[in-house]
């Protein structure tokens, strides 16, 4: 690692935010390419064993009747969709989380702009398919995620911040 400072508290931050936006990056290309690479009818049939005990005991269960409902409908188009988007999200993520480890100054302004767009996205979502608890704490992690990025970017484009091995190109 050339360069992450944690000298002040704001760098600490956006040394944790990397760290877990790193971990996103390396589940979504993990589950990118394990839905690239199984069969929806597998898949379906998994699901019906996992939930099977819970339908018997309770023939009601809303969870486990929207898994199945979820299962049974699934589609390889919509399936390869998923797949390449998770894939092509983590690894962009991680070709940028990589580069700022790297101390490469163009790095900030990319992952700023890559988190903005799939942010974006979310906020589009969530428009057309209403609020969710999980894409509404996604965004506003992202949002603090670009605040953070910003916040590091300045700091080391300001004239005194002569750093020993950043790269400024």
């Amino acid at each position: 690692m050339r360069y992450l400072s944690t000298r002040t508290t704001t760098d600490k931050l956006f040394a944790i935010a990397l760290v877990l936006k790193a971990i996103d990056a390396l589940g979504e290309v993990a589950g990118g390419l394990w839905l690239l690479l199984i069969d929806p009818q597998w898949l379906q049939g998994r699901v019906a064993v996992l939930v099977a005990p819970e339908l018997r005991e309770d023939p009601r269960d809303v969870l486990a009747m929207h898994v199945l409902h979820w299962a049974a409908h699934l589609k390889q188009h919509a399936m390869l969709f998923a797949g390449v988007y998770l894939l092509s999200h983590g690894v962009a993520k991680l070709v940028v989380l990589v580069e700022i480890v790297r101390g490469r100054l163009w790095a900030y302004p990319g992952l700023i702009a890559l988190t903005a767009l799939f942010a974006a996205y979310q906020l589009y979502h969530m428009a057309v398919t209403g609020l969710s608890a999980g894409y509404l704490a996604l965004t506003l992690f992202d949002l603090l995620i670009i605040a953070l990025t910003n916040v590091e970017y300045v700091k080391l484009r300001s004239p005194g911040s002569a750093i020993p091995g950043f790269d400024r190109d």
